[in-house]
């Protein structure tokens, strides 16, 4: 089973990791009770945010982890140029953890750490550092008896720690950045079914965004998806799990000094497919996701793909 793990892994990892180019489902009852969230991810790249991989339902109810998070975009170079030339590469290392207070309550807490890079005409642009803070209260509202259906609710807040560049928001990608600069709130919803082999997640939220300090409000957005798992294989220590979904996003038009900006709202909607894998108090998983439709910042940009990994220990 560690074997079967390890070389998908590195499959997947090998395949669909963004870099510089020139260009469960049975899973065991209490490894599902709880519910999980989508990342907030802002508009064209998550640039401002946390990554939107989605949250993995992963098999240890309480860890601690990291989780790599790439996406590709093609974008236009400027207001002159018809064709997407552009390719934007934004990348994530995420340190996350879920953390129970209560029988029913939990706090998930995510830091991130971006390296993004776009490819103009007058060369590479690159830009590092840590990125905001994400603080949620996850609660569980409703488990059935026969442990069938779980319903979870949750709140949180995004801490603008991730530098705002002004300058960067007036380019095709107002995105390309390292935070939004300000405090945004956010309310999710999560729905879990499953009996023997199978298991389907379908969750929703919607990020609340306020304006910062240069006066630049990035859009409101919600996210919704529908996930489906089947496990293929399992014992004691291990189980191995394989899923497909799909994922869309909805942007609101950012403004500036109280003014919608033009092309900056925008909508996508993806498949996903992944597995996930746990040893002892081991999580691994990974996701691919690809665009079904996107039609983001009026058509000036336009998402290509998306790939995640993540290691997390049980506490």
């Amino acid at each position: 089973m560690k074997k079967i793990i390890l070389i998908v892994s590195l499959i997947l990892l090998n395949q669909y990791q963004a870099k510089t180019i020139r260009d469960s489902a049975y899973v065991a009852p209490e490894t599902l009770n709880r519910f999980d969230f989508d990342d907030d991810c802002d508009a064209c790249g998550c640039a401002a945010g946390n990554g939107s991989s989605g949250f993995e339902s992963l098999l240890n109810p309480q860890f601690i982890g990291i989780k790599y998070f790439a996406q590709h975009y093609k974008a236009k170079e400027n207001l002159f140029v018809k064709d997407l030339t552009q390719d934007q590469y934004f990348n994530t290392l995420q340190l996350w953890g879920k953390i129970p207070l209560t029988k029913k309550l939990s706090v998930y807490v995510s830091l991130p750490f971006h390296f993004h890079e776009k490819k103009t005409m007058q060369g590479d642009i690159r830009i590092n550092g840590i990125g905001d803070l994400n603080l949620m209260g996850i609660y569980q509202l409703m488990s059935s008896k026969d442990n069938f259906h779980h319903l979870s609710g949750g709140l949180g807040v995004k801490i603008p720690l991730g530098k705002f560049d002004e300058k960067g928001a007036s380019g095709v990608n107002p995105s390309f950045q390292l935070g939004t600069g300000s405090w945004d709130y956010q309310a999710a919803l999560n729905y879990k079914f499953q009996k023997n082999k199978v298991a389907v997640l379908v969750n929703t939220d919607y990020t609340i965004k306020t304006e910062n300090r240069k006066n630049y409000r990035f859009g409101n957005q919600w996210n919704y998806a529908a996930t489906g798992f089947y496990q293929v294989a399992g014992n004691e220590k291990s189980i191995f799990s394989v899923k497909t979904g799909v994922q869309g996003e909805v942007y609101a038009q950012n403004k500036q000094f109280d003014e919608a900006l033009p092309n900056t709202a925008g909508s996508a909607l993806y498949g996903k497919l992944g597995f996930e894998a746990s040893y002892k108090k081991l999580s691994l998983g990974s996701e691919l996701m690809l665009p079904m439709y996107t039609h983001l910042a009026g058509g000036d940009i336009e998402a290509q793909s998306r790939f995640s990994v993540f290691l997390n220990i049980g506490i």
